[in-house]
């Protein structure tokens, strides 16, 4: 397996903002898929769900309330997040008994969490599940923008788009679900891309780190 910086990916990404509408090859859009679906999540749970989108009837619908953003019909894919609006039961013990059957026995331990989980979660105020949910769909498109970067394809996530609009355009509602970012994934139109040839810009170490020995 061939070795990879993780810190030179990092230092080529950026956020692009134009893009030339070429198909990506689904096996790319395939491995960007398989490294969200592979990310840590708290609990294990995966309170979220990915609609990969490459119908331009829907990217069309999408744009107007994505602030006009070129990149969201111009990309081959158009992944939406969208995080679970509250933690039932039934998608607790989804994953609980997933979990059970794939490794062939049931683990005291593990259905202890299990009850501890199911006595607060279910309970918890909407809002604050989804917010909760959110943080972990954010995990998961840090991995699908390295993979990506990986596969030479040029991605951008984006916060800028009306949730409530995105949500019934998709009829995320009916699904228990909520957008919360999205990452148009295509290729660069290196031209029309205003950020291409900055510089990118991060805070020096010693303005961010605070080391307590």
């Amino acid at each position: 397996m061939a070795t990879i910086d993780f810190i030179e990916i990092l230092k080529e990404r950026y956020a692009c903002k134009a893009m030339n509408d070429e198909a990506v090859p689904q096996e790319k859009i395939d491995r960007i898929l398989e490294a969200i679906r592979l990310t840590p999540t708290s609990s294990g749970l995966q309170p979220f769900e990915i609609f990969s989108i490459t119908n331009p009837v829907l990217k069309e619908k999408i744009r107007p309330v994505s602030w006009n953003q070129t990149q969201v019909t111009d990309c081959s894919h158009l992944l939406v997040f969208a995080a679970w609006d509250s933690y039932t039961a039934d998608r607790i013990n989804y994953m609980f008994d997933l979990t059970n059957e794939v490794r062939g026995f049931a683990d005291e331990g593990w259905e202890k969490y299990r009850q501890q989980l199911l006595s607060t979660m279910p309970q918890d105020d909407a809002e604050k599940s989804f917010q909760h949910a959110s943080k972990q769909a954010y995990i998961a498109l840090m991995s699908a923008m390295t993979q990506a970067q990986i596969e030479g394809l040029d991605s951008t996530p984006m916060e800028g788009f009306d949730p409530t609009a995105v949500d019934e355009i998709l009829g995320l509602k009916e699904k228990g679900l909520r957008s919360c970012v999205m990452l148009p994934i295509g290729y660069k139109n290196a031209e029309k891309d205003w950020l291409l040839k900055l510089a990118k810009i991060r805070k020096p170490m010693d303005k961010m780190l605070t080391t307590l020995d």
